[in-house]
């Protein structure tokens, strides 16, 4: 089998952490569940979602989303459009 090399910098305890972790879900070490996820990666398998943290949204704007969450639920403003005309002039009164 044609094989390549992957090498990734990663700091010593991340790969420690992880090399504890995948021998304590069973694997036989840290490259065999890389290996895994790869694949199941390859297959569109697993999905990577990141989540960016930093974003805080103020107490008036959590409210307001709120707000809008309830409307929507209980179908008060909420306007249909019967095709693309109809969607512009709602858009523009």
């Amino acid at each position: 089998m044609n094989r390549t090399v992957l090498q990734i910098p990663i700091a010593p305890l991340l790969r420690r952490q992880a090399e504890a972790a995948s021998l304590d879900l069973g694997f036989s070490s840290l490259q065999d569940v890389v290996r895994l996820l790869l694949h199941k990666l390859a297959r569109r398998e697993i999905a990577v979602a990141v989540q960016d943290e930093s974003i805080r949204l103020s107490k008036k704007a959590r409210d307001r989303y709120a707000k809008m969450d309830e409307d929507f639920r209980s179908g008060k403003n909420i306007y249909h459009a019967h095709d693309a005309d109809d969607l512009l002039r709602q858009l523009h009164s």
